[in-house]
C-alpha cells in the first residue's frame, strides 16, 4: 500500500466506520483490489498521487478482495479493479478499469468540495445579512483561488443586485455560460431582478390596491401590485395575485401570471411548505 496518511486499508469490520461514517465529513474513494491484479497495480500509485493531493479533502479506501471475500460480494463487486466513491454515507458514483489519473480526476471532480465553493457559501452567508462589502472581499478570493468557476460570476450578480445594482446584476447573468441557464439559482435570480425592475417602473403600491378595489379585471395593477409584494417578502399575499391573474387572464403579457410564480418559486429555493401548496394550485388551475 502506498505510504500515504490519506490511503488506508479497510475490512469489513472498519468499513462501515471508515467508509461509511467518514464519508459524512469528506468524500471516500473505495478500491476494489486483488494482489494477482495487474490493472490494480497500475490504479494504486495514481490513486495514492491523487489522495495526496487534495490533502485531506479525500480518504481513499483501499478493500483486498481476497481477504474480504464477503465483503466484495455483499457490495456487489464482479471485476477487479472497481472504485466506487461514497459520500453522506451513500455510494454515488463508480468506474471499473485502470483509469488514466487525467480521467480520475475528472471522475472525482464534480463530487469534490472546492476552496472556491467553500468561500461562496460564506459569500451566501454574509449577504444573507446584508454584508455586502465582506461578501465582495471573499469573492476576490475566490476568484484567485479559482478564476474558472463560473459561479464566482453568479455570486457577483448576487452582490449587485443586493445594492440595488439591478442592470450589472442582469449583464452578469446574461453573460453566464449555457450551462447555468437551468440553473435554479440563476432562474430564482432572474427573477428576483424582473420583479424589481417591475417594481421600479410601477406606481405605488396603494394606488395599485384602489385601482384593483375599483376594477378586480385590471391585470395590470394585479401584476405590479404582486412585484411590490415580491420586494417587501410578502411572498404569499404575491403567489396569491399571481395565480389569481393566471386564473383571470391566462394570456396577459405572454402568460406572465404562471411565469412569475415560476420565477418566485426558483426565489423560495424550490422547495417548502408555500411552494408546494402554490404550485399544487397552479397545477389544478392549469389543468
Amino acid at each position: 500500500m502506498a505510504d500515504s496518511p490519506y490511503v488506508v486499508e479497510v475490512t469489513a469490520h472498519s468499513f462501515q466506520q471508515v467508509v461509511i461514517e467518514g464519508s459524512r465529513d469528506r468524500p471516500v474513494l473505495v478500491d476494489f483490489w486483488a494482489d494477482w491484479c495487474a490493472p490494480c497495480r497500475m490504479l494504486a500509485p495514481f490513486l495514492a498521487s491523487i489522495a495526496n493531493d487534495y490533502g485531506g479533502k479525500l480518504l481513499v479506501a483501499k478493500v483486498n478482495t481476497e481477504e474480504e471475500r464477503e465483503l466484495a460480494a455483499e457490495l456487489g463487486i464482479r471485476s477487479l479493479p472497481t472504485v466506487a466513491l461514497f459520500k453522506d454515507g451513500q455510494p454515488i458514483d463508480q468506474f471499473m478499469g485502470a483509469l488514466p489519473e487525467s480521467q480520475i480526476r475528472a471522475f472525482l471532480e464534480p463530487h469534490l468540495p472546492r476552496e472556491s465553493d467553500q468561500l461562496l457559501a460564506r459569500v451566501q452567508a454574509l449577504l444573507s445579512v446584508g454584508d455586502t462589502e465582506g461578501a465582495a472581499v471573499l469573492i476576490d478570493q475566490a476568484r484567485t483561488a479559482e478564476p474558472e468557476n463560473a459561479r464566482i460570476r453568479l455570486a457577483e450578480a448576487r452582490i449587485q443586485a443586493a445594492a440595488g445594482n439591478t442592470r450589472e446584476a442582469q449583464e452578469i447573468l446574461d453573460g453566464l455560460p449555457l450551462e447555468l441557464a437551468d440553473d435554479p439559482e440563476v432562474i430564482g435570480l432572474k427573477g428576483e431582478l424582473g420583479f424589481a425592475a417591475l417594481q421600479a417602473e410601477s406606481p405605488p403600491e396603494t394606488e395599485l390596491a384602489s385601482r384593483l378595489a375599483a376594477d378586480p379585471t385590471d391585470s395590470d395593477a394585479r401584476y405590479r401590485l404582486a412585484a411590490h409584494m415580491v420586494m417587501r417578502d410578502d411572498y404569499e399575499g404575491a403567489l396569491d395575485q399571481l395565480l389569481d391573474l393566471m386564473k383571470r387572464d391566462r394570456a396577459f403579457s405572454d402568460d406572465a401570471a404562471r411565469k412569475g410564480m415560476l420565477a418566485l418559486f426558483a426565489m423560495l429555493g424550490g422547495e417548502g411548505d408555500l411552494v408546494s401548496r402554490y404550485r399544487n394550485r397552479m397545477l389544478n388551475a392549469l389543468y
